[in-house]
């Protein structure tokens, strides 16, 4: 993979590549950054410019390795689950999905954890990194690089990483192999430990900036200009969520109809049917629950600006913006507040496995409350 492959954040690309040229590379980089900013692309851009750079053998075959993500001297760790067929004692390790990450990879540097959980089937589990696969990792590691150079090791969504494996990869980072890079990706790193997180060295990516994205979308997607400027705006740094635009069947579609339906029901004060929404919802699983509750901040978020009139503050799909003309004056100065801390506790408690219909069904009976407050 190459540096041009990655959309944007050319300063970023820049400064790794030179560290790379001039052998000062730290033994541990953590790639942090917002949500479809490209710290995955980033990563395995830089893990393909070590490798190629340095192994003594032929530049050729490594390259050709590198574009099937199989190089010896590259090892991924990601979050995965607990499959039915797993004996209780199992820890499950990235080995157990590396057919269905190998197929995932070569899609492209651009996912999600929400398209990775989709790839392996998840239903209500949370993906996490066990501590099983730091043992994995630690054994990989320990063997002598297969063609002379770099061994990189790319830790994908590390804050996943349960508090056992986190305290084995902290060892590992205290006393690393020779001749081995560590590239740990972050979305969320003030979830990491302090110790990992002072073993590393941090690289904050920003949000891509909205020409970049722009071209990308052109020359990448074919869009005309128009379309390709409204949803380089609309996707806010984000190249995931211009993506999610362009798919009219996207998870994005299916919160934006959840949310209206949402705010409908409540402002009727239709207890009946909001039990049925609340049911609907309890089938999403847990991720998806979570994602869900970010697209609603985000929906009130955006309704409370529109009401200041200002087109260029708002940062919403056609069919949102239609939706909010009549919408927004419901989200002001009484409620926003409260709206966004409740919204905030339901999120929380779906994380640490409450249950679901009780939580949603709740947050449907005070937004009732909520919407209806002047």
């Amino acid at each position: 993979m190459n540096w041009n492959e990655v959309i944007g954040q050319k300063d970023i690309c820049q400064q790794l590549e030179q560290r790379i040229e001039e052998g000062k590379v730290p033994h541990a980089i953590l790639l942090c950054g917002p949500r479809g900013c490209g710290k995955m692309a980033v990563a395995m851009a830089m893990a393909s410019h070590l490798i190629t750079s340095t192994h003594t053998t032929d530049k050729q075959q490594q390259e050709a390795m590198l574009r099937e993500w199989n190089h010896p001297d590259l090892t991924f760790s990601y979050p995965t689950i607990k499959l039915p067929s797993m004996s209780s004692e199992h820890k499950p390790v990235s080995n157990d999905f590396a057919k269905d990450w190998s197929t995932f990879i070569q899609q492209g540097p651009y996912f999600s954890i929400e398209q990775w959980m989709t790839q392996i089937g998840a239903a209500n589990q949370q993906a996490i990194i066990t501590a099983g696969e730091s043992d994995e990792l630690t054994r990989k590691l320990s063997l002598k690089s297969s063609q002379g150079g770099y061994k990189v090791a790319i830790i994908w969504m590390a804050e996943r990483m349960n508090q056992e494996c986190a305290n084995k990869i902290l060892k590992i980072l205290e006393e690393p192999p020779q001749q081995t890079v560590f590239i740990l990706v972050s979305e969320e790193p003030d979830k990491l430990l302090e110790t990992i997180r002072s073993r590393t060295q941090r690289i904050v990516l920003p949000q891509i900036q909205e020409e970049d994205i722009r071209e990308a979308l052109i020359s990448r997607r074919g869009l005309d200009e128009e379309v390709a400027r409204r949803i380089a705006r609309i996707a806010h740094g984000n190249w995931l969520k211009a993506l999610e635009t362009l798919d009219s069947d996207s998870e994005n579609r299916q919160f934006f109809d959840m949310f209206t339906t949402l705010m409908r029901l409540a402002y009727m004060r239709n207890i009946k049917e909001l039990k049925h929404w609340t049911d609907n919802i309890y089938t999403f699983g847990r991720e998806k629950q979570r994602r869900f509750l970010s697209y609603m901040t985000n929906m009130i978020r955006e309704n409370f600006v529109y009401n200041f009139h200002i087109p260029e503050l708002n940062y919403m799909t056609q069919e949102e913006e239609d939706f909010s003309k009549n919408f927004a004056k419901f989200i002001n100065e009484s409620n926003v507040i409260e709206f966004s801390e409740m919204i905030e506790r339901a999120r929380r408690d779906i994380g640490q496995n409450a249950n679901a219909k009780v939580v949603f069904y709740d947050l449907a009976l005070q937004t009732i409350v909520l919407i209806l407050r002047k």
